[in-house]
């Protein structure tokens, strides 16, 4: 059975990597820098890591990766993207692909100005963003967006400003230095998945969503072709390595993008749940050499939470080994 090793699952990201694979023919390995991280517990073999920032954590990981004999490794956080793409080859050497994309393309999806640039500069449209200051209002007009420009995650720091006074008390109160401040679009949002392998979007799914706190609370999967194009043609132009996220409003009938995360989704495992089963073709084509194949279902799907029964001596062996073995229980 194929070992594939699955990063951050105390996060949605990652459980949504571990739930994508549940139930197939690979054995997932789980990791998280935090010893009660949800997802460690829902999988047969666990273990606690460095934090990605820390000098050992590329060392430790590809340890676990050649002991476990994990061929993949997926990424459930942001701040292990850029350690994994920089470690590929050492990750290579243990025999373990990173499914993670270059070093150029991750820093044009975590800096929103980049992200805006990238898009005007290959034609296509974008909300009109700029760097946070003081003539940001009247050059874009109110109401707007102001956002991280790099960092942010879960629209988290995300301000919509309205009027003068709260764009003043904003300016006086936010870091200029690391904000922009973006043409606000109205209407319903998207949140898009694609699949890209060796240069090429292998396919691409629609969901339109309601947030909740910055994540998405329900998702209501569309078959929408001028989207579907618009993001497979954005794809092309990045080239990301395997899942990529995509999120968009609608200008006078136009996609318009307003941010893309180089890995997968919070909402993978509701794709999954429509047919559209990222982290499995990604799986599929880079160790068996089978093509992405899937049929999207229109479905909705609403979000709840769902309790994780842990007996208390599994949570004290991880705490104190650092590695757990046992019947792992689906999330």
């Amino acid at each position: 059975m194929t070992s594939v090793l699955v990063t951050g699952v105390g996060g949605g990201v990652g459980q949504s990597i571990l739930k994508s694979l549940s139930g197939t023919p690979y054995r997932v390995v789980a990791v998280d820098g935090e010893p009660l991280a949800t997802g460690l517990f829902a999988v047969d073999k666990a273990f606690t890591v460095p934090y990605a920032a820390r000098p050992e954590y590329i060392d430790v990981l590809a340890d676990i990766c050649r002991r476990e004999r994990c061929e993949l490794v997926f990424p459930g956080l942001d701040a292990e993207l850029i350690p994994l793409s920089k470690a590929h080859e050492r990750l290579r050497q243990a025999g373990t692909t990173a499914v993670v994309s270059v070093p150029e393309v991750i820093e044009i999806c975590d800096d929103k100005l980049a992200t805006h640039r990238f898009l005007t500069d290959k034609g296509f449209p974008s909300p009109r963003t700029t760097m946070l200051t003081d003539g940001a209002a009247g050059e874009l007009g109110l109401p707007l967006v102001l956002k991280p420009k790099a960092g942010g995650a879960r629209s988290r720091g995300l301000h919509v400003v309205r009027d003068a006074a709260e764009f003043a008390y904003r300016l006086a109160t936010l870091d200029r230095g690391n904000y922009v401040a973006q043409e606000y679009l109205d209407g319903e949002e998207y949140t898009c998945g694609t699949v890209s392998l060796e240069g090429s979007c292998r396919g691409v799914i629609v969901m339109r969503r309601v947030l909740r706190d910055g994540d998405t609370y329900q998702a209501f999967v569309v078959r929408d072709r001028k989207i579907e194009e618009h993001v497979r043609a954005v794809a092309d132009a990045l080239e990301p390595f395997g899942p990529c996220n995509f999120q968009l409003r609608m200008k006078r009938d136009e996609p318009h993008i307003f941010e893309i995360n180089a890995r997968c989704s919070g909402t993978t495992y509701c794709r999954t749940l429509a047919g559209f089963n990222e982290p499995l073709m990604v799986a599929d084509f880079l160790t068996k050499g089978i093509e992405p194949s899937f049929t999207v279902r229109e479905i909705t799907v609403l979000r709840y939470w769902k309790e994780l029964v842990v007996e208390n001596d599994r949570v004290q062996r991880l705490m104190i080994q650092g590695e757990l073995d046992g019947d792992g229980r689906g999330l």
